[in-house]
């Protein structure tokens, strides 16, 4: 409801100029009070929701300094421009946070500028005092918020189009996509706001330049979520990525296609942001300091409807060496926000396996990392292939992880035995490789992240990364010329 604007003094002057006409007497005081109560009730309505509505939102542009002027030594790979798009491409999503999940309500997940709730209360007793701020309960999902974020904090984003070398488009497709995943809709349904949205950009005079071969996004879900191959109602899934004018945008996603050039695999987010170097170091102390008793831990659940499900043969490993290994059901404990459970069983464990879950990654990775166990591998489809080299991960995967195929596990090898048979000394160099590189592939929860305090983090290696590459691209293709 809009208030009626105040007339200015040359309204004002004209009307008193007019003769005035006889008003009849003020017979109904209380009327007038009912009028003044109603617009105070109005004006009251509307500052609650405008609280309600910004609570999970990026901050405004306009709030945010202007980047145009940035030193280009810190920009060697060239300047972003973020579109500011309409909102029903990302805040209306947020807007409307109890209906991206049809199970269940996103809005504790969406809150914090994606980080979710805090884990303050739940942690205390896991983790150091120090760092117990820095720990939320984020959804593995939210990367697109994060990123979004971000990326209007970045050293290197210009206000000027004209002078990007690259452009982000912050639209929240993983996030529209799971709106649907119940598979109670249409074709129709899992594409409209993707192909939208990209009517849009392509209206944009900066697509024209390049046809979005400049362009990038981030993807918050696996990309498997945005490849539906046909029309059929009954497929599910996106077709994102196979839409008209996708071919050329670079996208960032939790797991890529190996087969897809145009893919960079990013991290998921832990429930760790550290805010500050001594948050980290502080972190890294700790893990480092950890007694752990269990020789390895198994996270995960069996799944009863996949034919010779290898989550169960695990699980069955696991319970009959109970003295070597720990398991978190997560049939029985909800795994994807993160459990206490899950952290302490991951701070005792030495090893922790690793086998491929919904997709080739698992946030459970990350999360065995940054409490210091050495992960185990039962598919070289996972890390090995996923990420960039020297990325997020160490280049050298024997040095920081073990490989063991899941063939042979199928055939009776024993993960105990094999486990058993690395020395004190190998065992201790792998989790030092583990804990130097857990900056990497955590999200700081400053605006500027870490980097300028000396630290890296997932963020910054995956935008520098993006930034070199379109850098490149254009090289290659005025070279090609």
């Amino acid at each position: 409801m809009k208030l009626p604007l105040l007339r200015d003094s040359t309204q004002k002057s004209e009307i008193r100029s007019k003769p005035k006409t006889p008003q009849p007497p003020n017979t109904h005081p209380l009327k007038s009070l009912l009028c003044q109560a109603f617009i105070c009730v109005v004006i009251l309505s509307q500052i609650f929701l405008v609280i309600f509505l910004t609570r999970a939102r990026p901050k405004s542009t306009s709030t945010r300094p202007n980047f145009s002027n940035s030193d280009p030594r810190e920009c060697l790979f060239g300047s972003v421009y973020v579109y500011d798009l309409p909102a029903m491409f990302n805040n209306d999503l947020l807007t409307d946070c109890d209906k991206l999940d049809p199970w269940t309500s996103k809005c504790d997940a969406v809150s914090n500028n994606g980080y979710g709730p805090r884990a303050l209360a739940e942690l205390s007793r896991v983790v150091p005092e120090k760092v117990a701020p820095a720990w939320y309960w984020t959804d593995h999902y939210m990367g697109e918020i994060i990123y979004h974020n971000r990326m209007l904090d970045y050293k290197c984003r210009t206000m000027k189009p004209e002078s990007a070398t690259s452009f982000y488009i912050p639209f929240y497709v993983g996030l529209a996509v799971g709106k649907h995943v119940s598979r109670n809709h249409t074709a129709r349904d899992w594409d409209l706001l993707g192909g939208r949205m990209l009517k849009w950009v392509q209206g944009q005079k900066w697509w024209k330049r390049s046809n979005g071969s400049d362009h990038f996004i981030m993807m918050g879900r696996l990309t498997w979520d945005f490849r539906r191959l046909t029309d059929s109602d009954s497929e599910g899934g996106s077709r994102f990525i196979h839409l008209p004018g996708m071919e050329n945008v670079l996208r960032l996603t939790v797991e890529k296609n190996l087969s897809d050039h145009m893919e960079i695999a990013v991290p998921y987010p832990t429930e760790f942001h550290p805010r500050t170097v001594s948050d980290v170091r502080e972190w890294q102390r700790f893990v480092r300091s950890r007694t752990r008793t269990s020789l390895f831990t198994f996270v995960g659940a069996t799944r009863g409807t996949v034919k010779s499900d290898f989550m169960g043969i695990l699980l069955s490993q696991c319970r009959i060496e109970s003295g070597s290994c720990r398991h978190v059901d997560c049939s029985e404990t909800r795994c994807v926000d993160g459990t206490a459970s899950i952290l302490e069983a991951f701070l005792g464990s030495v090893f922790c396996l690793q086998p491929k879950g919904d997709g080739f990654m698992r946030r459970s990775l990350f999360d065995c990392m940054l409490a210091g166990s050495i992960p185990v591998f039962l598919g070289k489809e996972t890390a090995y292939k996923q990420h960039e080299k020297g990325w997020f991960l160490p280049g050298e995967p024997e040095h920081y992880s073990v490989f063991i195929d899941e063939n042979e596990v199928r055939n009776g090898i024993s993960v105990r035995t094999i486990l058993e048979g690395y020395h004190i000394e190998e065992v201790w160099r792998m989790r030092e490789r583990v804990v130097e590189n857990i900056p990497k592939f955590l999200y700081g929860i400053p605006s500027d992240g870490l980097s300028s305090t000396g630290f890296r983090d997932a963020f910054d290696i995956a935008i520098d990364g993006v930034l070199r590459k379109i850098k490149y691209r254009k090289y290659k293709g005025r070279k090609d010329d």
